[in-house]
């Protein structure tokens, strides 16, 4: 299904419901949303508590915490409201302050009350120019929560080999749309992304700015697509990294990426050979994408035993291998290469019936995946609801079955994860109709080649569909968010420039591939 508008639908939007926009800052008319415009807001510490880390990075850059209100059905503007949480440095130069710069680093569900620090660190020189603003989306960390009690962080999973592994998944994800449907019902219809881009402009007025600049990666560059399609006029600069192919967005957002991801996988895997002294997965490239394949052979029989003793136990099946070796993609710094190994490593041990203690990153992963403490049904849960929200998905398990089926050929580990069902197939259709992206905008895009979340391809078209726009392109990275967290000077250069000055490059900039070191700060899972 096609979102971009037409040449005579500039900035339009179909919608199944009239819902009243809120008024710029500038006094207008009554819309019923004057009163959440011009709500004062309360700045207070970031801190919440002794152990609140996010906090207490906040807190040391010198941001201060609100909540801003807004209605829960922007169709009924006086009924029942929920709150957002939001973050803000402000700009430590205010004789040459530009304006605000809103963010949103991905997910969807992705908390980003805690990202101004580092976004602070990446402007450099511009930092000073710009009131940084994170925003918690609603129902998401320090927002008007939901949970829907899911054991899992991630209805992702593989549809497995046979018949009997898909209807086992069938069961499941018609199991985690019911737990939502029964706790939260009368929200559920609510969390989308047209609804997030409505508090962004709530925000945006409670602020006192007339326009906005706005930093998004991953699906946050679907966000503010829609934002700047529903709300056309209020943005400066719009800088978009990773980006989404709004005319590929639905619940069904992988579709697409197998060979993204099994390009990344080869990259890693020859990587791996070159240290096979150390992990032991095979002393070739064919060889290491070998041992990966044994791993999910073995477990397709049975499971892996991971842990026990002095750490918890977990067992990974059919199902789940494939998420642990997705979620070891989309980042191709030194540190997240030995991670990922390692952890192939301790599942080949337990392929092999050997014991296989996990280490630090994998039982983070392996918490995520196989239970749904610590947030990580939270997450699940509004991620979830949004793709759902947005985008109707197939209700027939018939249309999956035949997708995986068709993409087991080419893509054996790949395609049953991508193509698998999703709560989706039982959730209610969405009120509103997708959102058609307005048919140009001069915004800043940054893709790597190798990205496999949100593929190369995905940018291009996406630059084809905003001729006014720039594309900054990283040759040969297979990395997933790549400005201010990457260690790429050239784009991080290319990026302040345009948001110090607005102008774009005069052209399409390619920045070659770097080897940094250190921690990445966006989310690569399946967020």
């Amino acid at each position: 299904m096609s979102f971009r508008a037409s040449a005579l639908t500039l900035a339009a939007t179909a919608v199944l419901t009239a819902l009243p926009t809120v008024a710029a800052a500038a006094p207008g008319a009554d819309t019923g949303l004057d009163r959440y415009a011009h709500q004062p807001l309360t700045w207070n510490s970031c801190v919440l508590g002794p152990d609140d880390a996010t906090g207490k990075e906040l807190e040391k850059a010198g941001a201060r915490c609100a909540d801003v209100t807004v209605p829960l059905d922007y169709a009924r503007p006086g009924g029942r409201t929920i709150t957002v949480a939001i973050s803000r440095i402000r700009a430590g130069d205010p004789a040459h302050r530009i304006g605000t710069l809103m963010l949103n680093t991905g997910g969807p569900g992705g908390t980003d009350l805690g990202d101004p620090p580092w976004v602070h660190d990446a402007l450099r020189d511009v930092a000073g120019r710009y009131d940084i603003v994170g925003m918690d989306p609603r129902f998401v960390g320090r927002s008007t929560p939901l949970d829907c009690g899911w054991p899992t962080g991630s209805s992702l999973r593989s549809a497995g080999a046979d018949r009997a592994g898909f209807d086992r998944q069938v069961a499941l994800q018609r199991d985690l749309a019911t737990r939502c449907r029964t706790t939260h019902a009368d929200v559920l219809p609510h969390i989308t992304t047209r609804n997030t881009a409505r508090d962004m402009d709530v925000i945006r007025a409670a602020l006192g700015e007339r326009r906005v600049s706005y930093l998004g990666y991953s699906y946050g560059t679907y966000l503010g697509e829609v934002y700047t399609t529903m709300f056309p006029g209020r943005t400066d600069r719009v800088v978009l990294d990773g980006v989404l192919d709004p005319t590929r967005y639905s619940p069904r957002l992988l579709v697409g990426s197998e060979g993204a991801n099994e390009n990344a996988l080869r990259h890693w895997a020859a990587w791996a050979a070159r240290h096979d002294a150390e992990f032991g997965l095979g002393a070739t490239r064919d060889a290491v994408l070998a041992t990966v394949d044994r791993i999910q052979h073995t477990a397709t029989r049975r499971p892996l035993q991971i842990g026990g003793g002095p750490t918890p136990s977990y067992r990974l099946d059919e199902h789940t291998v494939p998420f642990v070796v997705f979620s070891g993609l989309g980042d191709d710094k030194e540190p997240a290469l030995r991670a990922f190994a390692s952890s192939m490593r301790t599942l080949q041990q337990a392929a092999l019936g050997r014991p296989a203690q996990p280490d630090a990153d994998l039982v983070s992963t392996l918490d995520f995946v196989l239970k749904g403490g610590d947030g990580a049904s939270a997450y699940g849960s509004v991620q979830t609801a949004i793709l759902c929200g947005d985008v109707a998905a197939p209700r027939d398990p018939e249309v999956y079955w035949r997708d995986v089926q068709r993409s087991r050929a080419a893509h054996p580990l790949v395609g049953p994860f991508t193509n698998n069902i999703t709560p989706c197939a039982f959730w209610d259709r969405p009120r509103e109709r997708p959102t058609a992206v307005r048919a140009d905008l001069p915004a800043l895009m940054v893709n790597a080649t190798g990205d496999p979340r949100t593929t190369y391809a995905g940018a291009t078209a996406m630059h084809r569909a905003w001729p006014s726009s720039r594309l900054v392109t990283v040759d040969g990275a297979d990395r997933h968010g790549i400005y201010g967290d990457y260690g790429n000077d050239c784009v991080d250069r290319t990026v302040n420039a345009y948001l110090a000055t607005g102008k774009l490059p005069a052209a399409d900039v390619t920045c070659p591939t770097t080897a940094p070191a250190g921690p990445s700060r966006v989310a690569r899972t399946a967020r």
